[in-house]
């Protein structure tokens, strides 16, 4: 018996297919699109996930699209995109940009700041 108390009552089960849901998730597709592609509600889908077939599929599909993603990726950079050599240099390589700053004083000394300075500084700052 599923649904209240008479026979029949509540929503019907709505069918899932595994092979399309990999699909789904392999594009990126959040689990409110899924449910619209299967006419089911958001609340389904996330049930679906904690079922071990379910998730397995879904985890597969969003990892063969990450996978598919760096595949693109590093055809680019092998084509001499720049941007994108930067890009995921940053991202998998833990690189950055650094912008040295000198600030020097009267007759190029370095100038010392201290505790109080800074304090001075915001002061004045947020006068202006």
């Amino acid at each position: 018996m599923r649904g209240g108390k008479r026979n029949g009552a509540g929503r019907k089960p709505v069918p899932i297919d595994l092979i399309e849901l990999e699909k789904l998730c392999f594009i990126g597709c959040t689990d409110k699109d899924i449910a619209a592609f299967f006419g089911a509600s958001v609340r389904t889908i996330e049930k679906l996930r904690k079922k071990p077939d379910y998730a397995e599929a879904m985890d597969r599909g969003y990892a063969r699209g990450r996978i598919s993603l760096r595949r693109e990726q590093m055809k680019l950079v092998e084509k001499g995109n720049a941007a994108m050599a930067i890009w995921l240099g940053k991202q998998l390589l833990g690189q950055r940009d650094v912008t040295p700053i000198e600030v020097t004083g009267a007759e190029g000394k370095p100038v010392k700041f201290t505790v109080e300075v800074v304090d001075a500084i915001l002061a004045h700052k947020k006068k202006a």
